[in-house]
């Protein structure tokens, strides 16, 4: 099954949380076609795919809500998942700092390994500063939705966070195994490579700190 959110009202001046319906779409239903599997630059597991629509009919009682609320289920649905991204970010930068730390120490250069290096060691203090923040804002979001509260201010804070520190720590982890980093043979160009989509899907780093800042103005507008 498909979820998709079209749009529904042909008025270009409709408002995005009028103008989209969400709709549940059988797999099988004449007229719809997966393209190809993408070749994407990192996290190859995940089934990247185009699909085409031609002449699709979807029964009425596939309507998700009311025609017109799809934006609003669509931007419901990112306070649930962005914080299981984000815990996902945190992993990947707890790897990165797991493998970093076992590299360091095992590395050697004027005779003791590079973890004795300040410059080394400071970049391993970073990254495991980075993750425990990371992880604390992921779980935070997550507590608020067990409270049943709305959660959308944290659960952007810890996605914005944990990616950026995904990335950072990909980078540094690359930093520290120096050419060996850049060598598929060893296991960080792939943490790279796997680190960047944390700052794109599930809404832009870009996108979170609007809904951040935003939120923020709005408190002190009293609204």
């Amino acid at each position: 099954r498909y979820f998709v959110l079209a749009r529904s009202n042909p008025d270009p001046k409709a408002p995005a949380n009028k103008a989209f319906t969400g709709f549940i779409v059988e797999r099988d239903t004449p007229g719809l076609t997966p393209g190809r599997k993408e070749i994407n630059m990192g996290q190859r597991c995940s089934d990247t795919r185009g699909i085409t629509f031609e002449d699709v009919r979807v029964p009425k009682e596939n309507v998700l809500l009311q025609e017109g609320e799809g934006f609003k289920i669509a931007m419901g649905a990112f306070d649930k998942t962005r914080p299981p991204v984000a815990s996902g970010a945190t992993g990947l930068a707890q790897r990165c700092l797991d493998e970093a730390t076992k590299y360091a120490l095992e590395r050697k250069t004027f005779g003791v390994p590079i973890a004795s290096h300040q410059a080394v060691a400071f970049m391993l203090a970073d990254m495991a500063i980075g993750i425990e923040t990371a992880r604390l804002a992921w779980m935070r979001a997550a507590w608020e939705v067990d409270q049943g509260r709305k959660n959308t201010y944290y659960a952007s804070i810890a996605k914005a966070h944990a990616g950026d520190v995904a990335n950072k720590c990909a980078t540094d982890a690359v930093q520290i195994f120096g050419g060996n980093g850049f060598n598929s043979e060893y296991p960080v160009e792939k943490l790279m490579r796997d680190a960047k989509i944390y700052q794109i899907y599930e809404g832009t780093a870009q996108i979170q700190r609007l809904i951040v800042s935003r939120a923020i103005i709005d408190k002190a507008l009293g609204k």
